[in-house]
C-alpha cells in the first residue's frame, strides 16, 4: 500500500478482509506519525519511501493511492518489479503519462485497475442498462457538488494542487457518459470559477463541462469544492433520450445533515456511495397527449457502502490476476475518460471548445 489517506485506508482495510491478499507493506511519507496506521496494523512493515518499500517487499501487487501527481511514476516501477497494480482515479495527470501506464502494463504483462467506481455499483449498472434502452441520442446531466469545510476542505486544497474538481470527479462520470452511449467524444466546451483565494491564481473550484458525441448524444458534468458551494443540487445523475429518462434519487443532504453539524454532508465520502431508487418515465402519449405508462421506481437491493465499493474493486482485480476479466478494454477507457476531461480543463484555460 502506498498512500494512506482516505482511500489508501479504505482500500487497505479490504484487502486485510478479503481471502487471497495480505498486506506485506504500508508507505506513506508521514509513516513515522502515522500512530492510527501502526494500531490497526501492528504486525505489517511500514515505510517512509516507495523505492525502497518496493525492493524490500517484493509485493505482488501495488495499491497506489497517492496524490496524483505520482500515479504514473510509482504504477510504472511497480509494473517494473512485477507486480499488478490498483491505481486510483485518475490514471495520471496527462494523456501521454497515461499512455506510459497502460503500455507499462501490457508490456510487463500485469493487470493494472483503475478505481473507477461506478462500474462497481450495481445501482449504476442497472441505471446504465436502463439509460441504453432510451434510444438515441441521450442527454446525459451529472454532477457533484461538495460543500467541503474542516478536513474535507484541506483535503480538497492539497487535491487542487494536481488536478481540479472536474477532472478528478469528472472522469468518473464522464466514463459512464461513453458506456452510455458507446459512441465517441467529437467536441468538449467548459466553463469554469475560481471562488476563493485559497488556490493557486490559475486553478479554479467550481468546472463545468459539456460534451458531444458522434451519435448526437449530449453530456454535462458540473464539480465543485468549497465552503461557499450550494448543496441544493449535489447529486445529479439523469439520463434521458426519445423513449423517457431516468434518473438516481438520493435523499437531500440538506435532510441528512443534523443541526448543529461541523461538516457538509456533499464532501463525506461516505454519502458518495449512497443512491436510493432508479426512477424511470417513459415518453409514449396517447391519443389525448397523457402518458400511456405511469413512471416506475427500481429498487436495487444490494447497494454497498463506500467500504463495501472498495471491497468489490480489490475482489474484480483479484478475479482478474486469476484470469476471469480481461482488463484491455478497462485501461483504454481510463485513458478516454481522462482525455476529456483534460480537454475539459483546456477549455476552461484557453476560453475555447476543443476538438476531439
Amino acid at each position: 500500500m502506498v498512500g494512506l489517506g482516505h482511500m489508501g485506508v479504505t482500500h487497505a482495510k479490504a484487502y486485510d478482509r478479503l481471502d487471497g491478499y495480505e498486506l506485506a507493506g504500508l508507505c506513506c511519507r508521514s509513516i513515522a506519525k502515522r500512530h492510527d496506521i501502526a494500531k490497526l496494523w501492528p504486525d505489517v512493515a511500514r515505510f517512509a519511501e516507495f523505492g525502497y518499500a518496493l525492493s524490500k517487499v517484493q509485493p505482488d501487487v501495488v495499491s497506489v493511492n497517492t496524490w496524483p501527481d505520482t500515479h504514473a511514476d510509482f504504477a510504472i516501477r511497480a509494473f517494473q518489479a512485477g507486480a499488478h497494480v490498483f491505481l486510483e482515479k485518475p490514471i495520471a495527470e496527462t494523456v501521454a503519462d497515461a499512455e506510459r501506464v497502460v503500455a507499462a502494463a501490457e508490456a510487463y504483462n500485469r493487470k493494472l485497475l483503475v478505481g473507477l467506481s461506478p462500474r462497481h455499483s450495481p445501482t449504476w449498472v442497472r441505471f446504465m442498462d436502463l439509460a441504453r434502452g432510451l434510444g438515441k441520442p441521450l442527454v446525459m446531466r451529472m454532477n457533484l457538488n461538495q460543500r467541503s469545510i474542516g478536513p474535507a476542505w484541506t483535503w480538497h486544497k492539497n487535491l487542487m494542487k494536481s488536478l481540479s474538481p472536474i477532472v478528478d470527479c469528472g472522469v468518473h462520470y464522464v466514463d459512464m457518459m461513453c458506456h452510455m452511449t458507446g459512441a465517441k467524444p467529437v467536441r468538449v466546451h467548459a466553463i469554469g470559477a475560481r471562488l476563493t483565494d485559497e488556490i493557486a491564481p490559475d486553478m479554479y473550484n467550481y468546472g463545468q463541462l459539456q460534451v458531444v458525441f458522434d451519435d448526437g448524444s449530449v453530456g454535462w458534468y458540473e464539480a465543485a469544492w468549497g465552503p461557499q458551494i450550494s448543496e441544493v443540487a449535489f447529486f445529479v445523475k439523469d439520463v434521458f433520450g426519445p423513449k423517457g429518462g431516468v434518473h438516481i434519487v438520493v435523499e437531500d443532504p440538506r435532510d441528512m445533515l443534523a443541526a448543529g453539524a461541523t461538516s457538509a454532508v456533499s464532501s463525506d465520502i461516505h454519502t458518495h456511495a449512497k443512491s436510493g431508487a432508479i426512477r424511470v418515465h417513459h415518453a409514449k402519449l396517447l391519443s389525448d397527449q397523457s402518458l400511456a405508462e405511469s413512471d416506475e421506481e427500481f429498487l436495487i437491493a444490494d447497494q454497498p457502502d463506500h467500504d463495501g465499493m472498495s471491497m468489490r474493486k480489490q475482489r474484480f482485480l483479484l478475479d482478474a490476476i486469476h484470469g476471469k476479466h480481461d482488463l484491455a478494454n478497462h485501461m483504454r477507457d481510463a485513458i478516454n475518460s481522462l482525455r476529456i476531461v483534460l480537454a475539459a480543463d483546456e477549455s476552461i484555460r484557453t476560453g475555447r471548445a476543443i476538438e476531439m
